[in-house]
C-alpha cells in the first residue's frame, strides 16, 4: 500500500524538495505552507507521517504538532529544524515525535524513518535519565515507534497521545516511587506496562514486564514489536 505523507515548510522550495524526494521513494506527498493549510489537510486526509518544520510564521512547529495531536494522536511526526530553542524541542517529546532532524543532516535518514514509520504506535517514556531517554528514543524511532517523553509525575498531565505502551522508571524525582506508573494507569487504563529500574529487588505486579538496569535494547524493542503486532500497528 502506497505510504501518505504531508510536508510543512513556509519555504516551499524546501518543502517541495522533500516531497520529490519521498515521492521518488514511492510515496505519495502533499505540500503545506504553514499550519492551518496543514490542519485543514489533516482534517481531511489520512497520513502515515507528518514532516514539519519547527521554525514559520504564524505557528511553530511545536504549536501545529500540539493542535494535530488533538485531531490525529497517532500519525508519527518528524520535525526538521535548522535551528531550534531547547525548551521548544523538550514541549515537541512531550507531545510525541517520531524523531527531531537537524536540516542540514540530509535526507537519507528522513527517508529511513519514514518507511518505517508506525501510525497508532506511540511510546510513552518516563524517565528523569537524559542520556538514557535519548537513547531509547534513537532505538524506538529507527524501529517506526513514535516517543512521548517526561520526565517527571506533573509532565504526564499534558500529554495528548493513545499510547501503545508506556515504559516507566519506577523512581521518578519528586514523588514516591511508582507516582509515575499510577498516573499512567488512571490517564490510559489498560496501557501496557513495560518497568525500568535501577532496583534489583523490584518485581513489579504480574501484568507488568520488568526491565532491570542496565537492560538489553534488544530485548525491550522485541516486547515492544509484540505489542505492536498485536494491536494492528503498522
Amino acid at each position: 500500500m502506497t505510504r501518505r505523507y504531508l510536508v510543512v515548510d513556509d519555504n516551499i522550495e524546501f518543502a517541495e524538495n522533500v516531497a520529490e524526494i519521498l515521492t521518488d521513494a514511492g510515496a505519495e506527498v502533499s505540500v503545506a505552507a504553514e499550519g492551518r493549510s496543514a490542519l485543514a489537510q489533516l482534517r481531511a486526509t489520512r497520513f502515515d507521517g507528518i514532516v514539519t518544520d519547527m521554525k514559520m510564521p504564524g505557528m511553530s512547529g511545536a504549536e501545529l504538532l500540539r493542535e494535530l495531536r488533538l485531531i490525529d494522536p497517532g500519525v508519527p511526526v518528524v520535525l526538521l529544524s535548522a535551528w531550534a530553542q531547547d525548551a521548544q524541542v523538550d514541549e515537541a517529546r512531550r507531545l510525541g515525535l517520531l524523531a527531531f532532524l537537524s536540516k542540514a543532516s540530509g535526507t537519507p535518514q528522513l527517508i529511513e524513518l519514514m518507511t518505517h514509520a508506525r501510525r497508532d504506535a506511540t511510546v510513552v517514556l518516563v524517565d528523569d535519565d537524559r542520556a538514557l531517554v535519548e537513547n531509547l528514543t534513537e532505538a524506538l524511532s529507527s524501529a517506526g515507534f513514535t516517543v512521548c517523553s517526561a520526565t517527571t509525575v506533573q509532565e504526564l498531565d499534558a500529554l495528548a497521545v493513545q499510547p501503545l505502551a508506556a515504559l516507566v522508571d519506577i523512581r521518578v524525582p519528586g514523588a514516591t516511587d511508582g507516582a509515575a506508573l499510577a498516573r499512567i494507569k488512571e490517564l490510559f487504563p489498560g496501557t501496557p506496562m513495560l518497568v525500568v529500574t535501577a532496583r534489583p529487588d523490584f518485581e513489579g505486579e504480574p501484568d507488568q514486564d520488568v526491565f532491570h538496569k542496565p537492560f538489553d535494547t534488544a530485548k525491550l524493542l522485541a516486547r515492544l514489536q509484540a505489542l505492536a503486532g498485536k494491536a494492528g500497528a503498522a
